[in-house]
């Protein structure tokens, strides 16, 4: 199935069983997501107990105000799903989510937990131009409190969802637009679950670790195969979650290549990658054998016309450039 569909599969299982999950978003209804990840689920959820309290619950256009109302239900013992029509638009619910959702179970000392899903497409999709396509998934790293994953394939989309519905914390559950059609096997077991902080091994390889999550893991992929063209060898690090980070499979891929590059969606400055390639420079300085390389974005808000849209991305002749240049 695709990863549109795998998300919205295990929404619904999770709905089935619990009745305390309960979804949230602009136009997540009668318009089923902009993105229509949230498809057919109003139809099944739209009332609670035949009752006015629906559990499909479409939002006005107020971030800050949905990602509150959230907030206090999951406070309250409910765990919501909370869709931003784009993660862009979380920059108006940032004082909400780390602020208070982040730090409620820590300031109340452990009593009162949080247990609330925000997730929504983060990136560049097609000509959404600067307002649309910010990559969000390294601001909410940086805050204490916060969970943040974003997984690359139907099934880690599917089991991660899953993984953080349940979770007691709150979860920012990432998702490149770009990935929303790809297909792949998802497994058939409404109790899959995918664990935060475990990254995975996507393709062997002795050469050089190509690291990156979400979009880039294909992009990764991708290079990967071109430079095996001229014989050389990458190894490929799906990351998977980013808080927590799993260091140790990202550390034990760079002592046997001995060479690093990470790739992220986001600005290079600053963004994610550049905390992994610091931890990788810190931890594994006598296992390499050149600088940790990085590929991020440009640093300039994205443009609207598409060929410029296309220069700002990274893809995969970019990796393999990058690659040349540490070999």
């Amino acid at each position: 199935m695709t990863y549109r569909e795998a998300l919205t599969k295990s929404m619904q299982e999770e709905m089935d069983k619990n009745a305390d999950v309960f979804l949230m978003g602009e136009d997540i209804g009668r318009y089923q997501g902009t993105f229509k990840v949230t498809r057919g689920l109003v139809e099944k959820y739209g009332a609670r107990d035949n009752d006015f309290n629906p559990r499909v619950v479409d939002t006005p256009i107020t971030e800050a105000g949905f990602a509150g109302i959230a907030t206090g239900a999951a406070m309250a013992g409910l765990r919501p799903i909370v869709e931003f029509m784009t993660m862009s638009f979380s920059i108006l619910a940032l004082d909400q989510i780390i602020n208070h959702t982040a730090k409620i179970h820590y300031m109340s000392n452990g009593v009162v937990k949080c247990p609330i899903v925000f997730r929504g497409p983060g990136g560049a999709a097609k000509q959404l131009s600067a307002q649309h396509s910010h990559s969000m998934e390294g601001w909410f790293a940086h805050v204490p409190g916060l969970k943040v994953v974003a997984p690359a394939t139907p099934a880690d989309a599917y089991g991660m969802l899953k993984t953080a519905v349940e979770d007691d914390n709150p979860v920012i559950f990432y998702e490149n637009p770009g990935l929303y059609s790809i297909k792949g096997m998802v497994p058939d077991d409404p109790h899959y679950y995918v664990p935060f902080g475990k990254a995975v091994i996507a393709k062997e390889g002795k050469d050089i670790s190509l690291i990156g999550y979400s979009r880039m893991t294909h992009v990764n992929l991708a290079a990967a195969e071109l430079l095996a063209k001229d014989g050389i060898d990458a190894e490929v690090v799906d990351v998977r979650s980013l808080l927590p980070l799993d260091t140790e499979t990202i550390f034990a891929s760079v002592a046997k290549t001995h060479r690093a590059l990470v790739s992220y969606d986001d600005w290079r400055s600053g963004g994610f990658g550049a905390e992994i390639a610091a931890r990788i420079s810190e931890e594994c300085f006598d296992d390499l054998d050149s600088p940790v390389g990085r590929v991020g974005g440009l640093n300039v808000p994205m443009p609207y016309a598409r060929n410029l849209e296309l220069l700002c991305i990274p893809d995969e002749n970019d990796v393999v450039k990058a690659v040349r240049k540490l070999l």
